[in-house]
């Protein structure tokens, strides 16, 4: 397997884990007033995990069935330019997006607000997780780009079930060493948390976000043009 790919996909992975889904949620879990309840927070995090793994194979292998064409079509060089011209776009309106203001702030509060409720069980919080994970399927650059590098990447099916199972994982990691943290240092980790989350709340993740994916597009289709071997 190459290991480009497997580089590329974890960082795609980790820009995920960043997500309101995958971390922002997770973490007001964590600064719930009173006794910690891991359970909630494993509950949510598998269920959003194993809904973007469902999606994820079902997309990569589904699209099996048009790989010969799709990969006849991007391997010509007038897709490898337009995947380079899209990916330098990306990058640069990335720095546009950086000076606007972060919106979104109320759609956050409310889903702090469902998912902090003290009537919320193993069975609404998993809803909640899935309502989570919806909403926010279409935006996650990151996870789109990653299917589309796995698919077009020739793997068997077997494997690319591995990989997509490694990159939901890897996705989720980050909030689970939040929560051994939380775990070991108690109430003393409170103030650090609060202070990420309110960052995440106010600060432009999206920027970075279309940045990083822009560039990763633009390497790829650069190396394949062979500008990079110059």
């Amino acid at each position: 397997m190459d290991v480009a790919l497997l580089g590329s996909l974890a960082v795609l992975a980790l820009i995920d884990a960043t997500s309101f889904g995958t971390l922002l949620i997770p973490i007001w879990l964590l600064l719930h007033p009173g006794s910690l309840r891991p359970g909630r927070i494993l509950v949510f995090l598998g269920t959003v995990a194993a809904f973007y793994y469902a999606v994820g194979v079902a997309v990569a292998l589904g699209a099996g069935a048009f790989l010969p064409q799709i990969t006849r079509v991007l391997d010509t060089r007038a897709a490898m330019w337009v995947q380079l011209v899209a990916g330098v776009a990306l990058f640069f309106w990335s720095f546009r997006l950086d000076h606007r203001k972060p919106s979104g702030g109320g759609r956050l509060v409310r889903w702090r607000e469902r998912a902090l409720g003290d009537d919320r069980g193993a069975a609404g919080l998993a809803a909640l997780a899935l309502a989570a994970a919806a909403a926010e399927l279409t935006t996650m650059l990151p996870y789109l780009a990653a299917i589309g590098l796995v698919t077009t990447s020739d793997l068997p099916g077997a494997q690319i079930a591995l990989v997509m199972a490694g990159y939901c994982l890897l996705m989720i990691v980050p909030a689970l060493v939040l929560l051994v943290l939380r775990l070991a240092a108690g109430d003393r980790i409170t103030k650090p948390l609060t202070r990420f989350s309110d960052w995440m709340s106010s600060s432009n993740t999206l920027a970075w976000i279309v940045g990083i994916v822009g560039f990763l597009l633009a390497r790829d289709a650069a190396n394949r043009l062979g500008l990079l071997q110059l």
